[in-house]
């Protein structure tokens, strides 16, 4: 169904669905060799003594601390209060260095510290972007969208030109499906192995608890939660957005939940997407 004067061929503004975006193609990238591996650092890409508060600590944050959301930087989306906030980065001319400029937090353990911080995907595109052959826009466009069959996408970009992997990716509800479901499909669509399996198994993997709430986990910008479903837990993985905006996995049922909402900066706007999916959506599924 579509609400809101919404049709099948809307574009939306999923927001932070973005970032998971930016998994998928860091999977693609690394299984044609373009980077390395998830454990490669910083340091391979930066030359971090060029940006302010360098540390060693700073040399060591991995891809995989940046994709599980465990950089160790002293800086929280959390935290309106906190220097490192998206809302400090938006105005400035430079998004990357704004995040490579950030501190390091010696309370927070790295890869094992969850904290939410957009400033860290906005790295992960960026390096993307520089490792892969014609730009991250075009290599996603050859790897990704063309293979799966999508034509009518739009990309949000960053001061520097960039596509954003902080969020504001637009695509219709049939082609957010289309790419959820390379997630159960281990990768392949068609006859083609467009995204490795093993990044797939990597993705949707409890990487790391989230700090505060029971049985709610992180993986490779992935969330993962248990849904009570008829007096049954239900377990999804998705990515998430501002406004109330999902894409839900369910490995067992083998389905793929898009979810489009505009309740931007709303204080239910995520609790009311859960409700919908446990007690509608996935109850007539089952």
């Amino acid at each position: 169904e579509y609400f809101n004067g919404a049709t099948r061929n809307t574009l939306h503004d999923m927001r932070s669905v973005g970032k998971t975006l930016a998994s998928t193609i860091m999977g693609i990238a690394i299984g044609d060799g373009y980077i390395k591996n998830e454990h490669q650092t910083l340091a391979d890409f930066y030359q971090l003594t060029a940006y302010k508060n360098y540390s060693a600590m700073k040399e060591k944050v991995t891809l995989k601390s940046l994709l599980t959301m465990s950089s160790g930087v002293n800086g929280t989306d959390r935290d309106p209060n906190s220097a490192g906030n998206e809302e400090n980065m938006y105005p400035t001319s430079n998004w990357v260095k704004f995040a490579l400029d950030l501190p390091m937090d010696k309370n927070k353990a790295l890869g094992e510290s969850w904290d939410y911080l957009t400033a860290g995907a906005v790295v992960l595109g960026d390096i993307l972007d520089k490792s892969v052959p014609n730009g991250l826009h075009k290599y996603a466009e050859k790897k990704l969208f063309k293979p799966l069959g999508i034509s009518d996408y739009k990309w949000q970009y960053t001061p520097t030109n960039v596509p954003n992997t902080a969020g504001g990716f637009q695509m219709n509800a049939l082609n957010n499906a289309r790419w959820g479901q390379l997630y159960i499909d281990k990768g392949i669509y068609g006859n083609n192995q467009i995204l490795p399996k093993q990044w797939v198994e990597a993705s949707l993997t409890k990487q790391l608890s989230l700090p505060g709430v029971e049985d709610e986990f992180y993986g490779y910008l992935f969330w993962n939660k248990q849904l009570k479903v008829n007096n049954e837990q239900v377990e999804i993985y998705y990515a998430s957005g501002n406004g109330g905006n999902k894409i839900a996995i369910q490995k067992e049922l083998g389905v793929v939940i898009v979810l489009t909402a505009t309740a931007y900066n709303q204080p239910y706007m995520h609790y009311q997407a859960d409700e919908i999916i446990k007690k509608y959506l996935l109850p007539s599924i089952r």
